[in-house]
């Protein structure tokens, strides 16, 4: 069955990215400092077709769990303006509906990746996704506001987050403005890592 997730890194003090992001300046310039257990991955340059990273262990395997059950991506403009600069060609290997106001035609690329430009909202975007999925998961990318949006309506299952030993100071928190009401949080794995703690939860709505 279809379960809608996301899957982020963030700081010890709970910045999913820094101050004053750009498509020169991705995730505010702090990409290697939350991300940098990822990078060492072998997992994570297979994906991106590239040969890199010095390990292949338990960090990996969550990786390769987490693209093996996403069968389709959603994300928001400012994540999309910023990747599409500089991100490789089928990336995602997945059909991504990009949430914005913007009208577009899709932009199919080489490969498995075809970006579609949603103008109507959070509810058409995931039914569109879960078209895609075939079955499998739809993932929220990102920002943190899209995230914000789906957890806010009550539509997300269950999230991964990597907490890296790190603080920022500032920038943009991923669970800014959350209703703490909505869900019950149960915590189902608690991964200890070199470089993260990751923490993965279910949610179940309470209404």
């Amino acid at each position: 069955m279809t379960k809608i997730i996301f899957d982020s890194g963030i700081s010890l003090d709970g910045f999913f990215a820094g101050d004053h992001r750009s498509p020169h300046n991705p995730m505010g310039g702090v990409s290697g400092l939350i991300h940098s257990w990822m990078f060492n991955q072998k997992a994570f340059w297979e994906y991106l077709g590239y040969e890199g990273g010095k390990e292949d262990g338990q960090d990996g395997r969550l990786i390769r769990e987490t693209i093996d059950r996403t069968g389709s991506f959603i994300m928001g403009k400012r994540m999309f303006e910023e990747g599409e600069v500089s991100w490789p060609n089928d990336l995602y290997k997945a059909d991504v509906y990009v949430l914005t106001h913007e009208k577009r035609d899709p932009w199919v690329q080489d490969g498995t990746t075809t970006f579609y430009f949603i103008n109507d909202g959070i509810d058409s975007a995931l039914e569109k996704a879960k078209q895609s999925a075939k079955g499998k998961d739809v993932r929220v990318q990102g920002g943190a506001n899209t995230i914000q949006q789906f957890l806010n309506a009550g539509l997300v299952d269950e999230f991964f987050i990597h907490i890296t030993p790190v603080f920022l100071g500032s920038g943009i928190r991923l669970f800014d403005g959350i209703n703490k009401d909505l869900y019950d949080l149960t915590i189902a794995e608690v991964i200890p890592s070199e470089l993260t703690t990751h923490l993965k939860y279910k949610l179940t709505r309470k209404y």
